[in-house]
């Protein structure tokens, strides 16, 4: 156990300040997430240090495809979340719990071996994913500050479920912040994934961006019947342009049925084609689509020249024609931040 960050005490309960459930805790208790615990008046963080997961990713994998294209960074992720999706792939370790008989195996990794891990498994970066990072803030906090020691990257992949002072506490540390933005109406959300408000969520992705410089990409997936018509499409898009900025990839990825929604049918390739047109129609540069193959569907495009800047298949970059983040055959900005290249 580590001693938790953000939290008061009111009376015999703690209120947890780290994302905008706001939970007050009693004595014994532990707040929505699972894995942060009111032990005597004391709030503790049950996780730190503790791995449910460990990889080396492609990037692209998460997706992030305009921060350093082509590198791999070492993801971690640990159990427990701040929503419950009723989609959620990774709900093994979403919904699992420290000291739960549910087959999860955690297993502790102190942030300086991180640091070592990634050099051994030559990755460029860190990833903090799988499960909700913001959870686990403590030790992102510990890991992110070896990392920069270090001189690797660092990146969030989040359901961006967190406070400004949380956001403050790692802002200096994070490099990208890929957060899910899963629908545009707080009773989407309150459905889809028990959170009241997206409200925090864009307010802390605008945040993210503009006082802390992270770079910035958004994913949502498009559940038929519950995300998938033309005003939350229109809303999202139209959100991310005027407040993140045109240069900001926007990734529209295929639901599979799961869980709660198994019932309903896989994101028609049709409907993500709509919401392609939707977000260029909205003036977006860049918007992809994932969890299926349509061609060109994952090349990044010159807005300028119309030239293919960044090649995919898969999570394999096929071509790679950016120059200090512009076109390399007109020379148009694209708003990536690619690979040193030697």
């Amino acid at each position: 156990m580590h001693e938790a960050l953000l939290w008061d005490t009111e009376g015999e309960r703690i209120r947890c300040r780290l994302c905008p459930h706001e939970c007050r805790i009693a004595s014994g208790g532990r707040g929505i997430c699972g894995v942060r615990e009111n032990r005597d008046g004391t709030l503790w963080a049950l996780t730190y240090g503790l791995v449910s997961s460990i990889a080396a990713d492609p990037i692209e994998k998460k997706p992030v495809f305009h921060y350093r294209p082509g590198t791999t960074v070492l993801s971690l992720g640990s159990v427990g979340c701040s929503m419950r999706c009723g989609h959620c792939q990774n709900w093994r370790i979403s919904r699992s719990r420290p000291g739960a008989d549910d087959g999860v195996d955690l297993e502790l990794l102190p942030p300086a071996e991180v640091v070592t891990m990634a050099r051994e498994e030559r990755c460029e970066g860190v990833a903090f994913t799988y499960n909700e990072p913001v959870i686990w803030i403590e030790y992102v906090l510990d890991v992110a500050r070896a990392c920069k020691e270090a001189g690797l990257f660092t990146v969030m992949v989040t359901n961006g479920y967190i406070t400004a002072e949380g956001l403050d506490l790692i802002g200096p540390y994070i490099d990208v912040w890929r957060v899910d933005v899963k629908a545009f109406s707080d009773r989407v959300y309150r459905e889809l994934c028990k959170a009241r408000s997206v409200r925090p969520v864009l307010e802390m992705a605008e945040r993210a961006k503009v006082r802390w410089g992270m770079h910035v990409e958004v994913v949502t997936n498009i559940i038929p019947t519950i995300n998938d018509d033309e005003d939350t499409l229109v809303g999202i898009a139209e959100w991310i342009r005027a407040s993140l900025g045109e240069f900001t990839p926007w990734h529209v990825t295929r639901f599979v049925p799961y869980l709660d929604y198994a019932h309903l049918p896989a994101t028609p390739v049709a409907t993500l084609t709509r919401a392609r047109e939707i977000g260029h129609a909205a003036g977006l540069h860049f918007v992809y689509t994932g969890n299926v193959r349509v061609p060109g569907g994952e090349d990044t495009v010159c807005p300028r020249c119309g030239a293919v800047v960044v090649g995919r298949d898969g999570y394999t970059i096929t071509r790679m024609a950016v120059n200090a983040g512009t076109c390399a055959v007109c020379g148009a900005a694209l708003g990536i931040v690619d690979k040193e290249r030697e």
